[in-house]
């Protein structure tokens, strides 16, 4: 049967979402995407990279084991899409050109990796680590240690060996990288150098790996757009702390009967947004964790009828560090979250 010829410009909210995933009329080619993708091929052709990692449309960013290419988000291929994404879940990962490239040259790392067999290598082993650990659903990273590069947000590095190895790539290979200045004297260089001296063996040579499979493309996604969404934010969702109380009224005032004064619930709604970039910049928490701590708050200020009572950049301030509070408590337990 063929598909049914949709408009998602001008489709609702709630249609999309009623959408199957495989019935997104979506492609690669003649998209940003494809001159994006393009723009990492010729990264790698001027390192003398001759592989080229295949790229397709799935429902998130990875780099299947076995299959040395990138899946990319179905929402990076049309406007539309990414409107829905952010108005789902806050943000739209990889949604600018910036962005986009950062995530395709970490995975174009993982791609590598698995094309060449890399991590199969002592030096691997040596330098990076063992990649048979397995994937924690959560990790504590630490700031400032210098043994790793920065890269992708929250210290992505550290979540696992084959992380620390894409992160790694991805440094290496950005045009422009200063990289051995930049590291200078970090632990990170000997790491920085071991991917230079892989990239140096496997330059003009053929991938031993060559499956051009595509891990669940869309064409495969039976979910919906709905279902997609709910299951996402049961993921970044997850122990959300609750706010108390006692917090809030040492936050805001509850004796204050002045109309004049502006509600607790009202003044966290018209700082939401500047609240959630700053917390986020803090502690490298999801977005929508966040935010949920935040709606929460609002929630609980109105039925407390909370009112302001202090200079606003002041309950500002104290506002935002409340916040990072509530969503960092389970950093100081080991239980940092990261997608992998």
């Amino acid at each position: 049967m063929p598909k049914r010829k949709l408009n998602l410009a001008r489709m609702s909210d709630d249609d999309l979402l009623d959408l199957r995933v495989c019935e997104l009329p979506l492609k690669l080619k003649d998209t940003p995407l494809q001159e994006r993708v393009d723009q990492l091929y010729d990264e790698l052709a001027q390192r003398g990279i001759t592989f080229r990692p295949h790229c397709w449309l799935s429902d998130d960013w990875y780099s299947p084991d076995g299959i040395p290419g990138i899946a990319i988000p179905f929402y990076l291929a049309h406007p539309r899409l990414m409107r829905l994404e952010r108005q789902q879940l806050l943000e739209v990962e990889g949604g600018t050109k910036q962005w986009c490239m950062k995530i395709l040259r970490h995975e174009a790392g993982h791609a590598i990796d698995t094309a060449y067999r890399l991590r199969r290598k002592a030096a691997f082993r040596r330098v990076f680590g063992r990649v048979s650990q397995p994937y924690r659903e959560y990790y504590q990273p630490m700031p400032s240690s210098r043994d790793y590069v920065l890269h992708l947000e929250m210290w992505y590095a550290q979540a696992h060996p084959l992380e620390d190895f894409a992160e790694t790539f991805a440094v290496w290979l950005r045009p422009g990288s200063r990289w051995r200045a930049t590291y200078k004297d970090w632990p990170a260089l000997k790491k920085l150098e071991q991917v230079d001296r892989f990239m140096k063996s496997v330059a003009g040579t053929k991938p031993v790996v060559t499956s051009r499979r595509a891990d669940e493309p869309l064409s495969r996604i039976r979910k919906t757009l709905r279902e997609h969404y709910a299951s996402k934010r049961r993921h970044y969702g997850l122990d959300i702390p609750s706010v108390y109380d006692a917090d809030l009224r040492r936050l805001f005032d509850g004796s204050i009967s002045s109309r004049r004064a502006p509600t607790a619930a009202a003044f966290l709604s018209k700082v939401r947004g500047e609240i959630r970039r700053v917390v986020a910049r803090w502690t490298g928490e999801y977005t929508y964790t966040i935010d949920q701590v935040i709606q929460e708050m609002i929630e609980r200020c109105r039925e407390m009828e909370l009112r302001v009572g202090g200079p606003a950049e002041d309950v500002k301030r104290d506002a935002m560090i409340l916040v990072a509070v509530r969503t960092t408590h389970f950093m100081h337990e080991g239980r940092h979250r990261v997608v992998v």
